[in-house]
């Protein structure tokens, strides 16, 4: 089922309010101007509304798409109202299912909700496959809604970067590669986790002299397995100017694996736990 809004859309910034339809002021109660849009370096929330499914009995889910700006991720959600035609119970509605979005000629996606790289401000046609259920039981619906969303907030300037000395793994072969990761701003501390996961079943085997990494440890006490296709890296001492390397070793068997890697910093702000971030590193091909 593909539905295409034929209301013009409108965009939100803050907190969704639900149902949608509350999102529509009457003729008599609209201002006589629009209000002004956010400013361009503000992090917001952006609604629009996507669509109405509709089903047997009476079920129905209108629904919108959200993103979220002004980070280094862009977040997308379907928040919806859902119910049916005639019933006086009240639904609590659940939205899953994936999203696409096409924004300057590339396209993004991920999971409801779920987030994606920001690429930065522009308009994003968002296209999202949901599924939506109610709490109680009573509206199941699945379909497709559109919406197009116009993000002014910059992409947050990243604090840190991971740099690698070569790109490319051979099959049957162990290589020396060096990571390099950097602590761009004076915001935060010198603490990061650097992370490295081959593909698990492939033989690959990620290991490194280097007294701050270690191969992950799995199982309930007392097990002592490790997984040796990943590495984990506590790094103390980043400091704006001085970066730190990192070298390890990454032994590929007769069958090939990527390795691909992040980096994730705490920056702190009192004692508030959610200030930290995760960004991607560089990912190693492997060739024949």
């Amino acid at each position: 089922m593909t539905i295409r809004p034929t209301t013009t859309l409108k965009v939100l910034a803050g907190a969704v309010v639900l149902p949608l339809l509350a999102l529509v002021a009457p003729v008599w109660g609209r201002p006589s101007a629009e209000p002004p849009p956010p400013a361009a370096a503000e992090p917001a929330t952006l609604c629009a509304p996507a669509g109405t499914l509709h089903g047997a009995d009476g079920a129905y889910a209108e629904v919108g798409l959200c993103a979220d700006s002004g980070g280094l991720r862009l977040t997308v959600s379907a928040p919806a109202s859902c119910g049916r035609a005639g019933s006086r119970t009240t639904y609590s509605c659940r939205s899953t299912g994936t999203w696409t979005a096409r924004h300057a000629g590339s396209t993004l996606a991920g999971t409801l909700p779920g987030p994606a790289e920001y690429p930065g401000p522009g308009t994003y046609d968002v296209t999202a496959s949901v599924r939506i259920r109610s709490e109680p039981a009573g509206v199941d619906l699945r379909g497709t809604v559109r919406a197009s969303l116009t993000l002014t907030a910059p992409r947050a300037r990243p604090t840190h970067a991971v740099t690698v000395d070569r790109a490319t793994l051979r099959r049957g072969t162990t290589t020396t590669v060096t990571y390099t990761v950097r602590r761009d701003s004076e915001d935060g501390d010198g603490s990061a986790r650097f992370g490295l996961i081959g593909e698990e079943g492939s033989g690959v085997r990620i290991s490194s002299a280097d007294v701050r990494c270690v191969n992950p440890l799995v199982g309930r006490y007392p097990a002592t397995t490790r997984l040796p296709h990943a590495l984990d890296c506590a790094l103390t001492a980043l400091q704006p100017g001085r970066p730190e390397t990192v070298t390890v070793q990454v032994s590929v068997g007769p069958e090939c694996s990527t390795v691909v890697s992040k980096l994730g910093y705490w920056m702190a702000d009192g004692q508030a736990l959610y200030t930290g971030n995760m960004q991607p590193g560089p990912k190693l091909a492997c060739a024949g």
